[in-house]
């Protein structure tokens, strides 16, 4: 091919060559770009709310009169009550042990032998005064007669061992009651120290007894907690001018769970030296009573909880404790985005934390538990709770109360 037609072909194919791409333009690849996966999360929206204020405490569980039941007098023990056991149960004025009593009635016989001598012996003693004065005014003597010629000494003198002849009678009468120790209320025996045929002494010590009208629990109260509980020293009154204690439940765990209804009856006059805490004491009335029907009754020493009924607080703002973190911060989601927020713990339960200062009602507080998550976070809302309906969740029990705090 002539050179001089070269460029005409080179043309010719530069031109099918636009037209071919023409016909046929390239398929770019389309990228498919994914919306970024959000964080799930379950939040409460924060509402203030009348909150009554439990406070947990513990203590373990004693009698309120107890008392070492010993003898006035000595002698071989004959007779023991079948309650005179540990454990057993007893009412006011039952006998519980029977001391030998022969020489205690030989002691009244005695007293009572003595006692009709001394009366005999002023019997004619008076007889004695009343001639002795007929003999005088006889003489033609005028006047009270001289208190020998009278026989004032001698009669005062029968007067007397009259008296002391009494008082002996009494004391014996009153040793030979003794010989039958009795309960001075009813209730339960702690621990038995004698048995039949043992020869005790006075104030040898035969059993530890205690009452079961009513039984008391020491509780601790931590320092943050009494700002929260009237408290019995205060002195508040309802309408009806009766003293207001606070209610508490005291819950047993022995064999099963049970729960008994008392109340702060008082407090100790001083703080605990040891724990720097002041100690309330529940009072839980008939305990063995128609109370205990069906239930494990409350053993002396046993450890229990105490869930005390504090003030009731009107505008609280109320957070579970699985929504803080470090005890510190929690997290709140804002505009779809999750913030760190600081804040300040006023009180705090097993189960809920009151908030002081950093969050504000109306805000969405993240209860899903999250790890080290950088603020900021793009997030997505998959349930939403009040705040009220939330507590509901949780195990925290009302207690009845007597009346509301101011």
């Amino acid at each position: 091919m002539p050179k001089k037609f070269l460029p005409v072909v080179i043309l010719a194919a530069l031109l099918a060559l636009a037209v071919l791409v023409k016909l046929n333009p390239p398929q770019s690849e389309h990228k498919v770009i994914t919306e970024v996966q959000k964080l799930a999360v379950e939040t409460i929206e924060l509402r203030s709310q009348s909150y009554r204020m439990t406070l947990q405490s513990y203590g373990t569980v004693k009698p309120r009169t107890q008392s070492e039941l010993l003898p006035q007098v000595s002698g071989k023990i004959v007779r023991i009550s079948p309650n005179f056991r540990n454990g057993g149960f007893f009412e006011a004025n039952e006998v519980l042990v029977e001391i030998d009593d022969r020489d205690y009635q030989a002691s009244v016989s005695n007293a009572q032998a003595s006692l009709i001598e001394a009366r005999q012996t002023l019997i004619q003693e008076q007889a004695q005064v009343a001639q002795a004065k007929e003999d005088w005014v006889r003489l033609g003597n005028k006047g009270k007669p001289p208190t020998l010629v009278s026989r004032e000494p001698q009669l005062k003198a029968a007067q007397a061992k009259v008296l002391a002849a009494e008082a002996l009678l009494d004391t014996a009468q009153a040793n030979l009651e003794r010989t039958r120790i009795v309960a001075p209320y009813a209730g339960r025996m702690l621990e038995k120290k004698v048995d039949v045929g043992q020869v005790v002494s006075a104030n040898t010590s035969l059993a530890i007894i205690y009452a079961i009208d009513t039984i008391e629990v020491r509780l601790p109260l931590k320092n943050r907690d009494l700002a929260y509980i009237d408290l019995p020293e205060k002195l508040r009154f309802d309408d009806s001018q009766r003293q207001v204690l606070p209610a508490v439940q005291l819950v047993s765990e022995l064999g099963r769970m049970e729960r008994w209804q008392g109340q702060i009856v008082r407090t100790e006059g001083a703080i605990d030296a040891a724990s720097q805490q002041l100690y309330v004491i529940a009072q839980i009335d008939d305990p063995y009573g128609e109370a205990a029907r069906d239930r494990q009754p409350l053993k002396i020493g046993q450890y229990v909880n105490a869930e005390i009924s504090g003030r009731l607080l009107t505008e609280a703002l109320v957070i579970p404790n699985n929504a803080i973190y470090q005890g510190s911060y929690v997290y709140v989601v804002e505009q779809g985005l999750l913030r760190r927020r600081d804040i300040e713990i006023a009180w705090q339960n097993r189960q809920e934390a009151l908030v002081g200062h950093g969050l504000s009602a109306g805000e969405q507080v993240v209860i899903t538990p999250l790890g080290q998550i950088a603020s900021g976070t793009a997030v997505k809302i998959i349930a939403a709770k009040a705040m009220s309906e939330s507590t509901k969740l949780h195990s925290r029990v009302a207690l009845p109360h007597a009346a509301e705090a101011p």
